[in-house]
């Protein structure tokens, strides 16, 4: 049985400072290895122990980077083991072969946001126009795909985010609240559909997924297994799946346990029952 991984990147399998989350005195606090650089500073962080299994689990498996980072963000992580030959980015709006983009795929992606979407500058000029500036710190459009805001958290006002999932929703749009940014993404551009391409591609018949936001959860409820952390969006709405295992950890510990659990996946192939899956 051929194995697939695909696993979302940021605050699931690697974590700035801010999101370790060590729960441990400081003497007893896992060693880090940096991944990722950002105008010459460490930036994410997964522990030594992650970065030995996520090698193993390269080795053994097509594992598949699955990121809502654009293609420039993307490039600054430097995982451990071989470079993977497929990877997602952009949320699934840009795959990558042996590291250059497919445009066969990003064709596909487009005509499909043309054809159930409201334009992107519809959605950008609503969400300018309605942040605060007390609480806007950017504003980004990520590949001619999707927007998001930068935001101070803590002056955010929580109906504005459910006010503008409700605007966006009509329009064809969801909005997702990670940590400081707001992302608004066309409902048609799915991290899902861009591993069942790869899936297709590779003849994969067994997927494992891991993520932590409601942009994932298109690809853990397609998976045939998967891995939620004990943190994250997800995890605060209480959100479930009888083939995806909520974990207790959260932080860095939780990236390490979800490569564990890509290891036994893979050592262990078993077809869940009951639902869907890309394979």
């Amino acid at each position: 049985m051929s194995t697939l991984v695909a696993s979302d990147l940021d605050r699931t399998l690697i974590y700035s400072a801010a999101a370790l989350d060590l729960a441990v005195p400081d003497a007893e606090a896992p060693r880090l290895l940096c991944v990722e650089t950002y105008e010459r500073r460490p930036l994410s962080y997964l522990t030594e122990t992650a970065a030995a299994l996520l090698a193993e689990l390269a080795a053994r498996t097509t594992f598949v980077p699955t990121t809502t980072r654009t293609r420039a963000q993307y490039g600054r992580i430097h995982l451990p083991g071989p470079a993977p030959e497929f990877a997602i980015c952009a949320n699934g709006g840009q795959l990558l072969v042996r590291g250059e983009p497919d445009p066969d795929w990003r064709r596909t992606v487009d005509e499909r946001i043309a054809a159930h979407c409201a334009p992107l500058a519809e959605i950008r000029a609503h969400l300018v126009r309605t942040a605060d500036p007390a609480w806007l710190r950017k504003e980004r459009v990520a590949e001619d795909l999707f927007a998001y805001l930068v935001v101070e958290r803590p002056l955010l006002p929580d109906t504005w985010v459910k006010d503008l999932t409700g605007w966006a929703a009509e329009r064809g749009w969801t909005v997702s609240l990670q940590g400081r940014k707001i992302y608004a993404v066309p409902q048609p551009l799915t991290k899902s559909a861009a591993v069942a391409e790869v899936a297709r591609r590779t003849g994969a018949t067994e997927i494992l997924a891991a993520g932590d936001s409601l942009l994932d959860a298109d690809l853990l409820l397609a998976a045939d297994r998967g891995w939620r952390p004990g943190h994250g969006e997800l995890a605060a709405a209480g959100w479930c799946a009888p083939h995806v295992t909520a974990l207790d950890e959260q932080g860095v510990a939780a990236g390490e346990e979800i490569v564990r659990a890509f290891l036994r996946g893979a050592a262990s192939p078993e077809r869940a029952v009951g639902h869907d899956g890309l394979g």
